[in-house]
């Protein structure tokens, strides 16, 4: 089953999860802003992603870090802390499908994964 991982208020996490419903496709949703997240899951992120990936760069809460915030965020352990503390650093969706992640939402690239 496909796991996603945004936060819900999400425009771009809106959309995926219409896609998925429309295609009737289940999903588990995890809400990183009200659930958190644990380094270990991050970790497991970064086995696969790239952390230039998995930060959201073009968004606002990156924006709204210091510049000695954003030169530790270039050390894996810094950034998994950073992350931790605020989610919404994250790019969203982030989907997990048999050890295999995806990032962001994309119908075109969508339809022929999920």
């Amino acid at each position: 089953m496909l796991k996603i991982y945004g936060i819900k208020n999400c425009d771009t996490m809106k959309k995926a999860f219409t896609f998925l419903e429309e295609k009737g496709k289940p999903y588990a949703f995890h809400d990183y802003k009200k659930e958190g997240i644990d380094a270990g899951t991050i970790r497991t992120w970064l086995k696969k992603l790239s952390l230039e990936l998995v930060i959201n760069m073009k968004g606002t809460t990156w924006k709204q870090l210091t510049d000695e915030q954003k030169a530790k965020a270039q050390n894996t352990e810094a950034a998994i802390a950073l992350m931790m503390e605020k989610p919404s650093l994250i790019k969203r969706p982030l989907v997990e499908l048999d050890g295999e992640f995806t990032l962001g939402f994309s119908p075109e690239a969508w339809e022929n994964k999920f």
